[in-house]
């Protein structure tokens, strides 16, 4: 048996007839006696739909700001309501907030809320004349999809042209 010593660390060399010199395995000694290793964890990390849609609409703010004249139009949609906005970002102002729970909007016999979402559409425009505002900056729907309400709200909307391009 031979001994080596090799970056400080201490091996035991057994030799063997077929092959020559080959490690003992019960004598390995490690570098680092001392040494505290904690184990590596690796996570995967991927954004769920509602982290990337805030990551997106961060960005998209970053790009777009709204002024008195060209305000920014944030719409958000939950499952039942919709929310619309008008912000002027350099004197973070809102100008204009309109939901689907107002009653102005709902109206006595309440309506149905893809109607309820046109007409704070309307109201959005009429709005817009009163202010004098012939243009709206950007289009921010926080990253949400489609659907039937915000479809209506933007129907209302691009009956006047107040959707940019």
């Amino acid at each position: 048996m031979a001994s080596t010593a090799f970056c400080g660390l201490q091996l035991q060399l057994k030799t063997c007839g077929l092959f020559g010199t080959a490690l003992s395995r019960p004598n390995y000694v490690p570098l680092m006696q001392n040494a505290n290793f904690k184990p590596m964890v690796i996570e995967a990390r991927a954004n769920s739909r509602t982290e990337s849609a805030k990551i997106r609409n961060r960005r998209l703010r970053k790009k777009f700001n709204g002024t008195a004249a060209k305000p920014r139009l944030s719409v958000f949609c939950s499952d039942k309501q919709l929310y619309a906005i008008l912000v002027d970002d350099q004197q973070n102002k809102c100008l204009f907030y309109a939901t689907t729970l107002q009653m102005s909007i709902r109206g006595d016999p309440p309506c149905s809320t893809i109607e309820a979402a046109e007409r704070v559409g309307e109201e959005l425009v009429k709005a817009c004349i009163d202010l004098n505002i012939n243009e709206i900056s950007s289009y921010d729907c926080n990253g949400f999809a489609r659907g039937e309400k915000m479809q209506a709200f933007e129907i209302a909307i691009s009956r006047h042209g107040f959707l940019p391009r």
